[in-house]
């Protein structure tokens, strides 16, 4: 796989799963507890939403987009889902403001999505113009699958 796009749409489904799986082990913990939890707050539901959805829409925006476009798309959303996951995982257990939001297997999972995003940043990063153009270019000379000139 020598395409960019097709590389970053990859990380990114690799992340969102992460993320999903992650999400699905911290419920089982927190449906297995003794301890009762309340209901999130409307704006925490929708901050959820909203971080979920940026690498679900990029894995169909690093298909599509042109170059420029793509390339500054997986900078932002890479660097806004690295700085938001590696917050809210790390940051308030170093800094003393509690313990971890969740159990070691969520560190492990948080842990994968920091280092994918922040691969996604670096690929989006050293992605070239060139290559964006070469890649373009081999695109439009193969033929259909399928058919053949004769």
């Amino acid at each position: 796989m020598h395409d960019t796009k097709e590389r970053l749409s990859l990380f990114w489904i690799f992340a969102l799963l992460n993320y999903l799986y992650a999400d699905v082990v911290a419920l089982f913990a927190i449906a297995g507890s003794p301890n009762s939890f309340g209901s999130l707050a409307p704006w925490a539901l929708m901050g959820s939403a909203v971080l979920m959805e940026i690498p679900i829409a990029m894995i169909v925006a690093c298909r599509l987009l042109p170059f420029r476009a793509n390339r500054l798309a997986n900078i932002i959303a890479g660097v806004v889902l690295t700085l938001v996951n590696g917050f809210l995982t790390f940051v308030p257990p170093l800094a003393g403001w509690g313990r971890t939001p969740a159990l070691p297997e969520y560190l492990f999972f948080a842990t994968i999505e920091t280092v994918c995003t922040s691969v996604i940043v670096w690929q989006a990063w050293t992605w070239s113009g060139v290559e964006a153009a070469v890649s373009s270019e081999r695109m439009v000379r193969q033929p259909e699958a399928g058919i053949t000139s004769s």
